[in-house]
């Protein structure tokens, strides 16, 4: 994503601001976590088998026995942290889950929880993950239905599986917009709180 695709998302909230008195932050997150622990994990557990065949069916000493062991966890840890890149053990509700805990902590970093009125919404995808989610405030999310925000985030995933995350982000943010404007309309002296540049994470 480049310069101009972020001025257009920024472009599309403060388009959106315009008829709400809610405040939509944009989070892009290249990947919720590196999960590097799985594949060292994963060797390790592998390397635990090594000794055994030679334990029971050849005659070797037991420090030859641990070198070879200690070479195959090595070997085993390399070839897994290459070929296990961007989480490919971790089960989909792992990735989920941490995609989920790093959006609620945006959330609360992004000062979302300080908007007058309690009407701020967190968009915020995680690329690796294929996860996005919309997290609302307290003076939001008790008016919108769950699956109000749920077909928002279906097209935009669909478009960001396509390669147009830009042009599902603009749209999404319009929906969002379009939402807020119905249970936070716009108030007299009201000001943009939050940035509408978009963070990359």
């Amino acid at each position: 994503m480049d310069a101009a695709d972020r001025d257009a998302i920024a472009e599309a909230v403060r388009r959106a601001e315009l008829q709400t008195a809610g405040e939509i932050v944009v989070v892009i997150d290249r990947a919720a976590s590196s999960y590097r622990n799985v594949p060292v994990i994963m060797a390790l557990a592998l390397a635990l088998f090594v000794p055994w065949p030679l334990l029971w069916l050849t005659v070797m000493s037991a420090p030859r026995i641990f070198l070879l062991q200690l070479i195959c966890a090595a070997a085993l840890l390399a070839s897994l942290l290459w070929y296990g890149r961007g989480g490919r053990f971790v089960p989909g509700f792992v990735k989920r889950g941490r995609a989920h805990d790093v959006a609620l902590r945006e959330f609360t970093a992004r000062g979302l929880t300080r908007t007058k009125g309690r009407t701020g919404v967190l968009l915020y995808i995680a690329l690796q993950e294929r996860y996005a989610e919309i997290l609302a405030d307290t003076g939001i999310d008790g008016l919108v239905e769950k699956n109000t925000w749920r077909g928002i985030i279906e097209p935009l995933l669909a478009a960001a599986r396509e390669d147009r995350l830009t042009e599902g982000l603009i749209v999404a943010v319009g929906s969002v917009g379009t939402v807020l404007a119905q249970h936070a309309p716009p108030v007299p002296g009201d000001v943009d709180e939050l940035s509408n540049k978009v963070i990359l994470l």
